[in-house]
């Protein structure tokens, strides 16, 4: 399952924790903005381990019109959070941890699922478009769409 690193400008990353990478890396700086408005920076700069499924900038970019706008609003960051803590799983869990069907449970505290095949890894309906970028506080694998808790368990 080889997929293409990202780069990320400073090559000794494992000094970098989880946010600083999505900080450094052009292609997650939406995901970077959503996690100061949702306040979870000094979080996601603990100790971890922490697995973070990051959608890209294209990820953000296909929510529906004027979804982001309203996210990113001091208003609506607990729906920010919960969005957010959904992509984000406590420990560490590389690529090849992942097996097919497996559930995996989120701080959000709703379940995602993973499922693998010829085409590569997903993480519910997002694709894995780089696995296993390794930070000092644990993982990043970023996806290419943005995934939601279950509506049934969050009210929205």
């Amino acid at each position: 399952m080889a997929m293409a690193p990202y780069s990320v400008s400073d090559a000794d990353h494992n000094h970098h924790d989880i946010v600083s990478m999505a900080e450094d890396t052009e292609d997650l700086s939406t995901l970077f903005a959503a996690i100061q408005a949702a306040e979870l920076t000094d979080v996601l700069k603990g100790d971890g381990p922490f697995t973070v499924f990051a959608p890209t900038n294209a990820a953000f970019d296909a929510l529906p019109d004027g979804t982001l706008e309203s996210l990113l609003m001091p208003e609506n960051r607990d729906q920010l959070v919960e969005i957010l803590t959904y992509h984000v799983i406590a420990g560490e869990v590389m690529s090849g941890d992942l097996s097919d069907g497996m559930m995996a449970e989120t701080v959000e505290g709703s379940e995602v699922t993973i499922t693998l095949s010829d085409a590569g890894a997903k993480v519910n309906d997002a694709n894995v478009v780089s696995a296993d970028i390794e930070a000092s506080n644990g993982v990043i694998h970023v996806i290419d769409a943005v995934i939601l808790p279950p509506e049934e368990e969050s009210g929205y």
